[in-house]
């Protein structure tokens, strides 16, 4: 199954799965909590992972423990079980994840060793001791557009994507659209470059999206590669997963970030305590509720810019939507109607873009 069709699968099955009302039986351990974590990258790869590796690390002082690791793993069966399996013969009973690829191990797993309890980021499968988790990434690209839409000189934005599934797509219409708040004739050219974490492709895509006389790039890859080349062409760029100006101070606008320990640091305390009920369809948070958010912004970019972010983030939280309808894809379909909201199946599996994006996801 491809990794689209896997996603909008997922989508479907959280449709179905909301729709239930019976409530996942609470989950208790036997014994304190001890925490292990398997990486999917290095901890320092400067994106996806070194966000959970800082999350790590602020979780070790809020909750008074040790929080081992292990890095590099894999999302196929033969790597991600022994690395867990390793934690869990040494005791530990509680096991975190960070990749999509870990979703089916995991279960697997979580069918295993009922008495331990597994979470894992950006994953699809959901039970009575695991429980998958991700953020609303749209609303930080959203806003992250806006500022990109305000310092573009050309009106022609670029982006930087991994690959063409809802939770990447979503990225690239929710920074037009963001962008179009602050720029109404602003367009997205987008490259998917068909990698997470690749930094020779993620830089090749954006110098040639510069040649074409882009001036901002946005991104949803794992590393600051794009950035770096925006900052030596004398382009600006919006960074994803953590604050990028740490690798481009003079490029980088804004950025959309993951703060993981605002979901991670509860839950592992009512593991700990005995209160956990894991969601049957995970947990999907926002910026209101969850772990995304935006470190915003460049001293370029203007208060009054900045102001109008800040007060459009401030109506998210209170419940806007970034993909309140109309919604019209690229070949005038509408996709959602005035008046009306996606529903979280529905984003899972965006397999559009909207009109203004210029690009394919087919």
């Amino acid at each position: 199954m491809t990794l689209q069709k896997s996603l909008i699968a997922a989508g479907a099955a959280i449709v179905a799965l909301a729709a239930a009302t019976a409530a996942q039986a609470q989950f208790r351990l036997e014994g304190d909590a001890k925490v292990a974590w398997i990486y999917f990258q290095v901890k320092n790869d400067g994106g996806w992972q070194q966000a959970h590796d800082e999350a790590r690390l602020r979780m070790q002082k809020e909750l008074g423990m040790e929080i081992p690791f292990t890095e590099k793993v894999p999302e196929v069966a033969s790597e991600i079980r022994p690395a867990a399996e390793r934690y869990i013969r040494r005791g530990y009973n509680v096991i975190i994840g960070s990749a999509f690829g870990y979703s089916d191990t995991f279960k697997d797993l979580a069918k295993e060793y009922p008495k331990v309890a597994f979470v894992n980021a950006a994953g699809t499968t959901n039970g009575a001791n695991l429980e998958s988790f991700y953020g609303r990434t749209y609303e930080g690209h959203y806003l992250c557009g806006m500022v990109a839409g305000a310092m573009t000189k050309s009106g022609k934005l670029g982006f930087v994507a991994a690959h063409p599934i809802g939770i990447v797509n979503w990225a690239v219409n929710g920074y037009l659209l963001g962008a179009r708040q602050t720029n109404p004739n602003a367009t997205v050219n987008v490259i998917y470059v068909g990698t997470w974490n690749d930094p020779v492709k993620e830089r090749a895509a954006a110098l040639a999206l510069i040649e074409q006389g882009i001036d901002v790039l946005g991104i949803h890859v794992d590393t600051p590669a794009t950035l770096v080349a925006a900052q030596e062409k004398g382009v600006w760029a919006t960074g994803h997963h953590r604050d990028m100006s740490e690798f481009a101070p003079k490029a980088t606008l804004c950025s959309s970030v993951w703060v993981w320990d605002k979901y991670l640091t509860p839950t592992v305390k009512a593991i700990k305590s005995g209160n956990w009920k894991p969601s049957q369809f995970g947990s999907f948070l926002g910026i209101s509720n969850g772990p995304p958010d935006i470190a915003c912004c460049n001293p370029a970019v203007p208060k009054a810019v900045v102001d109008k972010v800040m007060a459009e983030k401030e109506a998210i939280i209170k419940g806007k939507h970034v993909f309140a309808g109309p919604i019209v894809d690229q070949d005038g379909k509408e996709r959602v109607a005035a008046g009306k909201t996606p529903g979280d199946g529905d984003l899972w599996g965006m397999d559009y873009l909207v009109r203004g994006v210029i690009g394919k996801v087919k």
